[in-house]
Order: structure tokens, then sequence, then C-alpha cells
């Protein structure tokens, strides 16, 4: 489990540097050839993180329903992310992930809801797994920001 925390801190640190490096217009521009734009991205990753690990185990979520619809899968940025916005996801970025390992810890995750991912067809049948197919969405997700970067 330590390496699995270990790699999700790597990619959200990554997703760090471009909340304090780009502006608001930056992370808000989808640019042509792409569905969704960075901050859409970093959302989607917390939303998806918690679908995953606490949804699936029968938890609440630590964030709202209006957050897990604005950036669940198959939603699509409106490009007008504001500032205030950029900051809460920016606030939850780690804080969200601390109380999953906290969480863990704690053995919260008793229960879980087999889930077979669209994307993948992987099928998750823990929340240790959940959490380990977790970091590959997020990779991909990185892999996508790291694509748009070079057009904003």
């Amino acid at each position: 489990m330590e390496t699995a925390f270990r790699i999700t801190l790597s990619i959200r640190n990554q997703f760090l540097k471009f909340l304090e490096n780009y502006t608001l217009e930056q992370l808000n521009t989808t640019p042509k050839g792409f569905s969704n734009n960075v901050i859409w991205n970093i959302g989607h990753c917390i939303a998806t993180q918690q679908t995953l690990i606490y949804k699936l185990s029968g938890l609440p979520m630590n964030v709202s329903d209006e957050f897990i619809e604005t950036y669940k899968n198959g939603s699509v940025p409106t490009g007008k992310t504001n500032q205030e916005e950029v900051d809460y996801i920016k606030s939850i970025l780690f804080t969200s992930f601390e109380k999953i390992e906290e969480d863990f810890k704690k053995n919260s995750f008793v229960n879980f809801y087999e889930y077979t991912t669209k994307s993948t067809g992987f099928t998750i049948q823990n929340a240790k797994q959940a959490l380990e197919f977790n970091n590959f969405h997020e990779g991909v997700h990185l892999g996508i920001i790291l694509q748009i970067r070079k057009f904003l």
C-alpha cells in the first residue's frame, strides 16, 4: 500500500505544478482536437478517486455531489471554471488523498461493490484495487495534461 500512496502523491504533486504555474485562462483552454482542459482533468481525477474508493465502498464521499456531477466520467468542461473553483480543487488535491490514506489505516473500507470499468474492462474487487487502479487512471490524465500543455 505504501507504494500506491507514494504514486498518488507523486501524481498529485505534478497536478499542483499546473495549478500553481498556469493562468486561469490556460487551465480553462481546451485546445483543438481535445475534449477537455487541464482543470477538468484534475477535477475529474479527484471525483473519480472519491467515486472508486468511497462510493464503491458504500461510504460518504468527501466532496459534494455537485462536484462529482461537474467532473464525472462523461462530463465536459465548460471552460468557465473560476478562480474560486480552482482554489477549491487545489485545496482538496492533497486533503482528499490524506483522508484516504488515513481511512485505509483505520480499516474503514470493509465493504465494496465490485465494479468493471467502462474504459478498460478491468474489474475492481476491493478498495485496495480501487486505489491501485486510480493511480493508473490519474497517470492517464496526467499524460493528457502533458499533451494539452504543448498547445497553451
